[in-house]
């Protein structure tokens, strides 16, 4: 990659449940990550949170992700700028292809 190349990016199906007893990353249901988050639906509050797991568990900085779409629904699309998909698709659990 040389200074010319766009970063690499990844999305990330994902389905947030709030208000859970605790914050995990469940598993992947129908092709979507599935995210517990105690956080209430609520003025973005399970949104940050459901990004603050999943950046720990890839390993890259919370302001690396955003929400392309589903901003107040509990079916979202994520977006991971300067990883690759099969990257995060081996993170977690995420069948390739």
């Amino acid at each position: 990659m040389n200074d010319t190349d766009p970063p690499a990016r990844a999305r990330i199906p994902v389905r947030v449940r709030a208000a859970a007893r605790r914050d995990e990353i469940a598993g992947v249901v129908e092709g979507a990550v599935v995210v517990f988050v105690s956080a209430p639906a609520h003025d973005g509050r399970a949104n940050r949170a459901a990004c603050r797991l999943l950046a720990k568990r890839l390993g890259v900085s919370q302001s690396r992700l955003t929400i392309l779409r589903g901003q107040r629904s509990r079916d979202k699309l994520v977006e991971v700028v300067g990883i690759e998909q099969r990257t995060v698709d081996a993170a977690l659990g995420l069948a390739p292809g």
